[in-house]
């Protein structure tokens, strides 16, 4: 992966040349051709469900994306629909420890002199941002209407703020209390506040506390320093300001204050190794798998040959995948850390704490049959065929380049914070369904992956992968053009989610662990 080998015949796409079945591309009758010289239909076959390519033997395997997706009930004749009633899950296969790192690649860089360039906003310590964004941050649920009140104040108001700063950003959350100090449910939290109190995106920064919580400001800030100088950096708390008007009031003012040192930015060329991109997809079809996130995949294997870096995420939709993540990785290092947050999932998922979650669920309006290993193959796709250099906590901070793992559940809002705690200063979110999605301070990048819905949805959908399905680009080219989208987009253009000013609700810590 990623996939070059595409065959789109009249009725069917297929993917891999060992492939025995193929996806139809729309609803297919009997008589009906699938591809060029492949067999015709011979039952109806609904669009984005499979069909046989040849005949297939009782309890052979199915093979799409080159790897079984399972084995069949009974004998399946070539035209054939193949779906659940035909088609047996088998047990996903265990990594093989001898198998670690056999499908890792060379990384091939390209020379710094050479490498693609976005204008980005440079901050303190080289880091670069895509955005410039005043943070307000409360360290509790208690101070959020606080937060909330202060950021209205400079966004809804005439003219308050200057062209330069992208808006005043209150990160809302559920708690910061009734946690044990020592709990992991605490250590995630206090971890993804701090990352989001460190991202490049923020040209200032204002923590505000209520005074009695568990999540205090100086501890927050003696854990996890911040680099943010110029008096950029303020701290107010409701209890000592005595009460909330007055902490709004005092908000308003420092915010204010900042206002001509968080304005004064100007975008410079950096090049591609500045870009760390967090990898989503969310409503996903079968069709995600064909077009959007295969392009992504070769868009990523781009990304990493500058220098720079994706986090690929979603740890309980990659479950029956460990097998091929493990060949990727750099390091038998790397395979048994990635191993370590699947046994942990395997754990927390029928434990109280995870109410018997599946590990695996795809959405329900996806209409499509995307469990196991066929779900998994789909999301792993977005990654590429680079090799997973690093295996990071949720919302750790991502120092290694190249294409790397973030654990995170699947839950779109959720695993985005954490990528975005961690350092992305991107998100390139696929989707077959459809989704408004932002996240704010991160600009999202949202791709279709079929002309239907990127027309359909035409007003929250950014990019068309669904040119690839129609035959009019291959994935490589396709993946050329999200590449040089993501550097326009890193350079200040607008998405769609952000021009219409969404993305202040998608902040979602992780919440792990009881609450008292």
């Amino acid at each position: 992966m990623p996939l070059d080998t595409q065959q789109i015949g009249p009725g069917a796409i297929r993917m891999c040349p060992n492939d025995n079945v193929a996806v139809a591309r729309a609803d297919l009758e009997p008589g009906h051709a699938s591809l060029e010289h492949g067999p015709a239909c011979v039952q109806p076959v609904p669009r984005g469900h499979k069909v046989a390519l040849q005949a297939i033997g009782a309890g052979e395997p199915v093979v799409r994306l080159g790897t079984s997706i399972g084995r069949a009930r009974h004998a399946i004749q070539s035209g054939q629909h193949v779906h659940v009633h035909n088609l047996s899950a088998e047990p996903t296969v265990q990594p093989d420890e001898s198998e670690f790192c056999s499908a890792r690649r060379p990384l091939e860089q390209v020379p710094a002199e050479r490498r693609a360039v976005f204008h980005g906003i440079v901050r303190e310590g080289g880091r670069v941002g895509t955005r410039n964004f005043i943070g307000l941050i409360p360290t509790v649920n208690c101070s959020a209407t606080v937060a909330r009140r202060i950021a209205d104040h400079f966004n809804r108001g005439p003219g308050w703020l200057p062209g330069t700063i992208d808006g005043v950003l209150a990160l809302t959350h559920s708690t910061g209390c009734g946690l044990s100090a020592d709990s992991t449910g605490f250590r995630l939290r206090e971890r993804t506040l701090a990352g989001f109190a460190r991202h490049p995106n923020f040209g200032g920064l204002m923590l505000i506390g209520l005074g009695c919580e568990t999540m205090q400001i100086e501890r927050l800030l003696a854990v996890h320093p911040l680099a943010v100088a110029g008096g950029r950096l303020r701290k107010i708390t409701v209890q000592e300001e005595g009460g909330s008007q007055s902490t709004i009031r005092r908000g308003i003012a420092e915010v204010a204050a900042m206002l001509s040192a968080v304005a004064d930015v100007k975008r410079a060329p950096v090049d591609a190794s500045h870009l760390t991109i967090g990898l989503r997809c969310g409503g996903a079809d079968t069709f995600c798998s064909l077009s959007a996130n295969p392009a992504v995949g070769h868009a990523i294997d781009l990304l990493v040959r500058q220098g720079g870096t994706a986090i690929l995420a979603e740890t309980p939709e990659l479950l029956d995948a460990a097998q091929l993540l493990t060949r990727r990785a750099e390091t038998p290092h790397v395979a048994h850390a990635l191993l370590e947050r699947f046994d942990w999932w395997g754990t927390y998922a029928g434990s109280e704490l995870g109410h018997g979650a599946t590990s695996h669920a795809p959405a329900a309006g996806s209409g499509r049959a995307l469990a196991g290993v066929e779900h998994a193959l789909g999301t792993l796709l977005k990654g590429g065929s680079s090799s997973l250099r690093a295996v990071y906590q949720y919302a750790k901070q991502v120092t290694e380049r190249g294409l790397v793992f973030m654990d995170s559940p699947g839950f779109d809002p959720c695993s985005a914070t954490g990528q975005i705690a961690g350092g992305a200063n991107l998100i390139c979110f696929t989707t077959g369904s459809g989704s408004p999605f932002g996240c704010k301070p991160a600009p999202c990048l949202k791709l279709a992956s079929t002309s239907q819905l990127y027309h359909g949805q035409a007003e929250d959908m950014d990019f068309n992968c669904g040119t690839v399905l129609e035959g009019d680009e291959t994935l490589a080219d396709c993946g050329a053009r999200i590449f040089a989208r993501r550097l326009a987009v890193a350079s200040g253009e607008r998405t769609k989610s952000e021009a219409l000013g969404y993305g202040d609700n998608e902040f979602v810590p992780w919440q792990v662990g009881a609450v008292c």
